[in-house]
């Protein structure tokens, strides 16, 4: 024998006055009575038994939807999209503690950069004046070479002068052999400069060598010229201007000639 659902624990477990009621109405509609009670009912009207249908639908699908549904509607978004709204609503909230330590790595990361930065700086200004160091002591070290070279190629140019001025001085062997027998000549008799170089070429002496002779041999010309007149007047007589033409013609200047002429009282 079937058993009908007691749609009254139903009504009862839901606690819809109107699923009671209807849960009541139901079992009496059925034609059970509950223990106890053996009293007839009345017959129900025409809009019980609606209200009573209607009480049923409902527990129905309050029971069908405690069973086996969640509530939910069932997404229409395909699987693995996110719905935008959730999307754009649905931010992660961070803690205190999460959002210090995040500041303290950001705070961390931006002074290593400024150490960084400044570690590069230093090091660039360290090479900047390194490398002006160097550059500086390379300069200092051609110019000490230049001017060292400078200062050995000056003195290389003064002893080179010097040895040949005194080279000069001493003469080849022909003019120092001019100049003694200009000195000869001279502790003989009385001779110009001209006269003494003109004695020296006759004795087959070049005119560079009797000029360089000449000019080394320690003579007064004019006292020359005072002795040529003294010997001119020892020989024959002579006028004052005569004596002169006679020592310019000799090769005296003419006023080594008038000195002499002057020395013998004319």
């Amino acid at each position: 024998m079937s058993v009908m659902p007691d749609f009254g624990a139903a009504a009862a477990a839901t606690g819809s006055p109107i699923a009671a009621s209807a849960a009541v109405g139901n079992s009496s509609a059925a034609g059970f009575s509950t223990p106890g009670t053996l009293e007839s009912k009345k017959p129900l009207s025409k809009g019980k038994k609606i209200g009573i249908g209607a009480g049923v639908v409902v527990v129905f699908a309050i029971l069908i939807a405690s069973c086996g549904g969640s509530g939910e509607e069932p997404s229409t978004a395909p699987a693995g999209t996110a719905s935008p709204t959730a999307s754009a609503t649905a931010t992660p909230s961070e803690s205190p503690a999460a959002a210090a330590v995040a500041s303290s790595t950001a705070l961390t990361s931006a002074e290593a950069k400024a150490s960084d930065e400044a570690v590069a700086s230093a090091n660039a200004i360290e090479e900047a004046e390194a490398e002006a160091s160097a550059k500086a002591e390379v300069e200092a070290s051609k110019k000490a070479e230049a001017s060292e070279k400078a200062e050995a190629e000056a003195q290389a140019k003064v002893a080179a002068e010097a040895s040949a001025k005194a080279k000069a001085e001493a003469g080849t062997l022909s003019q120092q052999n001019a100049l003694r027998a200009a000195e000869s000549y001279l502790e003989y008799t009385a001779f110009s400069r001209k006269g003494l170089i003109s004695q020296l070429e006759f004795e087959d002496y070049s005119t560079k060598d009797a000029t360089w002779a000449v000019e080394r041999v320690t003579v007064d010309w004019n006292e020359q010229a005072a002795k040529s007149a003294k010997s001119y007047l020892e020989y024959t007589a002579f006028s004052r201007s005569g004596l002169v033409d006679q020592l310019v013609f000799e090769g005296y200047t003419a006023k080594q000639a008038e000195y002499g002429v002057s020395k013998t009282g004319l």
